[in-house]
């Protein structure tokens, strides 16, 4: 479904990418965790188009995509939430979902002027799939609620629904429970997991290491830049170049030896 191939980024000299690569096969749900700094949302700007890479390519199913605008990537199923929403705080909620939406007939003046009766056909199409969504998330009582002024949790559930406006084939998420209470968190991993048994690819970018385990078949691990474990989620904990990233050298140490001690 996805493949970042050789990706390299650079701001200002400094590598945020150094020749990354991940594949993400249709139907899987991916982890993609790592140290603060490691590249991880560059990874996804890259592979959306909100980034150029300086090198490496980026394939969606057979097309490439590398270079293309977000919204041709969008366009061709591949949709995705940021860390911070940062939504107007005039919209609706139902208005924002509306938003997200894939490009309708009536975003032309042409089609608006000549094909009316599409757009109204459109827009009553747009408006049921929004308010499913809506009460799937369970956002429908604050539909006329300004999206801007939400909380933090309920923003977040209202980007996935946002997201989900797009009917995504993969769908990558940048630390969705990122300032979420526990509870929410609950709802969102089972939001997830239901979200990939109707098809939907899904790549997710998170520091709740639990959340990794319980929405993710497998993970891949980021350290400056560099891709450096693929495994399941479970074999996390097991991989000394894991741990040296997030503990460093001393810190992996010392786990491996508590682990000794622990296992005689």
């Amino acid at each position: 479904m996805l493949v970042v191939d050789g990706v390299k980024k650079h701001f200002a000299g400094i590598a945020a990418l150094d020749g990354a690569s991940i594949e993400v096969t249709a139907g899987e749900s991916v982890g993609l965790v790592g140290p603060n700094g490691s590249g991880k949302s560059t990874l996804l700007n890259v592979a959306s188009g909100f980034e150029r890479p300086d090198a490496g390519r980026v394939r969606l199913r057979d097309t490439e995509v590398t270079g293309k605008e977000p919204w041709e990537v969008a366009g061709l199923g591949l949709v995705r939430t940021f860390q911070h929403a940062h939504l107007p705080t005039r919209m609706s909620v139902l208005d924002l979902m509306l938003v997200g939406g894939r490009l309708a007939v009536g975003e032309t003046i042409r089609s608006s002027l000549f094909a009316r009766g599409r757009v109204r056909a459109e827009e009553a199409e747009a408006t049921e799939r929004a308010w499913s969504i809506l009460e799937r998330i369970k956002l429908d009582r604050l539909a006329s609620h300004p999206g801007g002024k939400l909380s933090g949790g309920q923003q977040k559930l209202l980007s996935l629904g946002m997201a989900l406006m797009g009917e995504p084939e993969i769908l990558l998420l940048d630390e969705p429970t990122a300032g979420v209470n526990p509870t929410l968190r609950v709802e969102l991993a089972e939001h997830l997991r239901t979200i990939q048994a109707e098809g939907v690819t899904l790549l997710t970018v998170e520091h709740d290491m639990r959340f990794i385990a319980d929405t993710c078949d497998r993970v891949y691990v980021l350290d400056r830049g560099r891709m450096i474990a693929c495994c399941a989620p479970g074999e996390l904990a097991d991989h000394p170049e894991v741990l040296e990233a997030y503990l460093g050298r001393s810190g992996s140490r010392a786990m491996a030896g508590h682990a000794e001690r622990e296992e005689a």
